[in-house]
């Protein structure tokens, strides 16, 4: 008979639980997932606390709501940053601190008895890891070309003279498109001398003979003169 109450019992307090783990940096926001289907159960009240949730409500509540209005908020470092009308309840730690570690409790109200959901989170708090900016070496060539070096943490120019900041890669960048440029004009006068020398050639060639024709004549006719 105590067997089947204890039965009875433990189907009464059963609610629907899991449990997350979240890794948060330390000095930037952190997010704790809770969300449910607005569809189907409509806008719920909801809670959350600093301890596992318990069989009713949540221990030490933090945040708490009630159709959809924020009833409690214990500090501005707790912001519910999600659609909360479309079950989004998530819960984000603005500037996160160490004193932040633990586990929190997120309570779902669903309607009808013994339906609530709980999700529980242990947040884990870690140092922030170091972003180091990439920046490529420069040298210039003396064919005023580019070729990049190393990787490090500035950026130089080997051009015989001392360190400069990323501003002489852009003269240099704009140095290079000058030759480039200079390139193709040189390009361009090449090709107009060749068409000038060859126009030269086949002028020389239409007109030059003609005169040479011109010779044998005269001297025939002078030929003639002398004779008479």
């Amino acid at each position: 008979m105590c067997g089947l109450c204890y039965f009875y019992l433990s189907i009464l307090t059963q609610v629907s639980s899991s449990t997350l783990k979240v890794v948060g940096f330390f000095g930037h926001n952190v997010t704790l997932p809770c969300t449910y289907d607005s569809q189907t159960h409509g806008v719920l009240s909801f809670c959350w606390g600093r301890e596992m949730v318990p069989r009713y409500k949540c221990a030490d509540t933090i945040v708490s709501s009630e159709d959809g209005a924020v009833l409690v908020r214990e500090s501005p470092r707790y912001q519910l940053l999600g659609r909360v009308t479309d079950g989004d309840v998530s819960l984000t730690i603005l500037d996160a601190q160490w004193s932040d570690a633990g586990v929190y409790g997120c309570r779902l109200e669903i309607p009808g008895w013994f339906n609530d959901e709980k999700v529980n989170t242990d947040l884990v708090m870690e140092e922030a890891p170091v972003e180091q900016p990439v920046t490529e070496d420069w040298t210039l060539t003396a064919a005023g070309t580019q070729e990049i070096l190393a990787t490090s943490m500035t950026t130089n120019v080997d051009f015989g003279d001392p360190t400069l900041d990323i501003s002489a890669v852009s003269t240099a960048e704009k140095f290079k498109a000058f030759l480039e440029v200079g390139n193709i004009g040189r390009a361009v006068a090449i090709f107009l001398s060749a068409i000038i020398i060859i126009l030269i050639f086949v002028f020389r060639r239409r007109f030059l003979p003609k005169r040479t024709l011109q010779h044998p004549d005269t001297s025939t006719a002078e030929n003639i003169y002398e004779v008479l």
